[in-house]
């Protein structure tokens, strides 16, 4: 039985990483069809929204090496958006090559991740972006921007709130559709997601992406709600991480986050027992237990 409480939203969008950001961190490289029966798993569940690839160059992340591959082959379902992160230009026509019409850019909030992720600065990454939202724009693509270390950052330590809204601010202003603010690291705390989206004038813009190294996912899921924010990032099992942090842990499982949100009365459109189904499957596959509370928990029966 729900029991909703004061100020949250009736509805909440998932943005699905799990194909993309989940799978980029695996050791071992997970087959083409794997994968696009993954994503075909998480249409017949209800996402509206799923990352299914990235046209990343394939030394860099060879998990997602098979992109061109995986988008010719998937079956689409209507109604489903199955955005592409593209990391350059190069990629960007790709992407188009396929018949793309969203896309993701993935951004820095501070200097360090920025050089190690991007090969940039972080003044210097958006002479990467401007052209390639101009394209895609053009193009009739739409257009996300992902800013990894809003809350911190292993090399630089807490990242300021004013740093992470200037970036912020500045991709939005460039005509990205929303923006999804990463705690790459999961140092994040309610307080602080509290204050860094009220820094920003437009919360119904703004997404979040939390990663549950310390265990403040949800809460921290909970702090996004109450300012206002109703996209969530999520991965179905709880894979992934980030290949360029090591200190980055997997993402807010979705079925822990589904949980949540039945229970606040929150409506999701996903179908609990076929995320669970789907991420018992794939941790079969990938030869480990998922990470999920709530897989653990259900799939015990």
């Amino acid at each position: 039985m729900p029991y909703p409480m004061q100020g949250l939203p009736r509805q909440v969008s998932i943005y699905e990483v799990g194909p993309r950001d989940g799978l980029q961190n695996e050791s071992a490289v997970v087959p083409v069809e794997v994968k696009a029966e993954f994503i075909e798993r998480l249409a017949d569940a209800g996402h509206k929204i799923i990352e299914a690839t990235s046209f990343v160059h394939p030394t860099w992340v060879p998990q997602l090496a098979d992109a061109d591959e995986l988008l010719a082959r998937l079956r689409r379902k209507p109604g489903v958006r199955y955005p592409v992160l593209v990391p350059n230009e190069r990629g960007l026509g790709r992407a188009l090559d396929r018949g793309v019409d969203e896309i993701a850019i993935f951004a820095s909030a501070t200097e360090t991740f920025a050089a190690k992720n991007l090969n940039r600065g972080l003044e210097s990454q958006f002479d990467m972006f401007e052209p390639v939202v101009a394209r895609a724009l053009e193009s009739g693509v739409r257009v996300r921007a992902y800013v990894s270390m809003c809350f911190g950052d292993p090399w630089e330590g807490p990242t300021p709130v004013s740093q992470v809204v200037q970036v912020g601010e500045r991709l939005l202003g460039l005509g990205c559709y929303q923006l999804s603010l990463g705690d790459t690291i999961g140092v994040g705390t309610p307080g602080h997601v509290t204050a860094l989206i009220e820094a920003f004038r437009s919360p119904e813009r703004l997404a979040v992406h939390f990663h549950d190294t310390y265990g403040q996912a949800l809460g921290n899921t909970l702090a996004a709600l109450q300012a206002g924010v109703t996209t969530i990032d999520a991965s179905t099992g709880g894979i992934g991480g980030c290949p360029y942090a090591e200190s980055a842990t997997g993402n807010l499982a979705t079925e822990d986050l589904v949980w949540m949100l039945r229970g606040l009365g929150i409506e999701t459109g996903l179908d609990l027992g076929k995320l669970v189904s789907t991420s018992v499957w794939l941790a079969e596959l990938l030869g480990r237990p998922s990470p999920s509370r709530v897989v653990q928990a259900l799939s015990k029966g």
